[in-house]
């Protein structure tokens, strides 16, 4: 007996609405192709965070176009997730959407006349208390995510506990404070001790961040562009003027650096509201 092939996806939504083509689409790849077939929820990890990212870097590239296309290769890494989970009997897509209803009703209680709006730290609190863990409120951060996110992570978690500076002037005093123990132990040379000063000096930066009312990742996402962009300029300007990298001076390129940025502020002020 063969087993009944999923039919192509259609070209117009099917009832259930056009995010279900997605799922629809996975079923018809599982079926047909042999790589596929062969995923799993662990196989596919990767991806779907590799495509988070990309995703991530479109919108911080403002390009719409980019964003739309990362859209449709995160979704369909989310649809993986799901239709093998299905396979396998773990849940279902039903399961999926109703956990996510429940917890955005239980979250926004005043939207759906379930009472009144409750504070995000008290909401937080008190789905922790009703899925207790048996330990420390940190333990159900993720340990894999990225060492700059976790940090971040790590700071907003207790917070929600009381356990904040009141603004950010704390936060700078902070790093203040631990950017001369960073001087303190380049001084000394000692290796072990440089890098647990360099780890404190990074994290107390993250928390300025956060209480500057920034994210991290965004933040450095958006100086990774920056200097990306002020470097390459750098390189069309040497290369207009002979400048050969090797052979000319750290002084001579930071000249060239700040003519980079001059031309940037130029360019800012003759555009409309262009203040720096």
């Amino acid at each position: 007996m063969t087993t009944p092939q999923p039919e192509i996806p259609p070209s117009h939504p099917p009832d259930g609405g056009v995010l279900d083509r997605a799922l629809a689409l996975v079923e018809f790849l599982r079926a047909r192709c042999p790589w596929d077939a062969a995923q799993t929820s662990l196989s596919l990890q990767p991806y779907l965070l590799e495509e988070a990212h990309e995703a991530a870097a479109a919108i911080a590239a403002d390009d719409p176009a980019a964003l739309r296309d990362e859209l449709g290769d995160l979704l369909l890494n989310v649809a993986f997730q799901v239709v093998v989970a299905e396979e396998a009997g773990r849940f279902g897509r039903a399961e999926v959407v109703a956990a996510l209803e429940q917890k955005m009703r239980r979250r926004h209680p005043h939207l759906w006349g379930d009472g009144p709006a409750v504070p995000w730290a008290e909401v937080k609190a008190r789905e922790r208390a009703e899925h207790p863990g048996g330990g420390s409120v940190l333990d159900s951060l993720p340990a894999g995510v990225d060492p700059l996110l976790r940090a971040f992570r790590l700071q907003a978690r207790v917070a929600e506990l009381g356990f904040d500076w009141d603004d950010w002037r704390g936060a700078w005093d902070k790093v203040r404070e631990e950017t001369e123990e960073v001087r303190h132990e380049l001084e000394a040379g000692d290796a072990d001790a440089l890098e647990d000063e360099l780890g404190d000096l990074m994290f107390a930066v993250v928390n300025l961040v956060r209480l500057g009312g920034a994210h991290p990742t965004s933040a450095l996402s958006r100086a990774n562009e920056k200097f990306a962009r002020r470097f390459r300029a750098l390189e069309g300007i040497a290369g207009e003027r002979g400048v050969v990298f090797g052979r000319a001076t750290l002084e001579e390129l930071d000249l060239l650096w700040d003519e980079v940025k001059r031309r940037e502020r130029a360019d800012r002020g003759a555009s409309p509201g262009g203040a720096e």
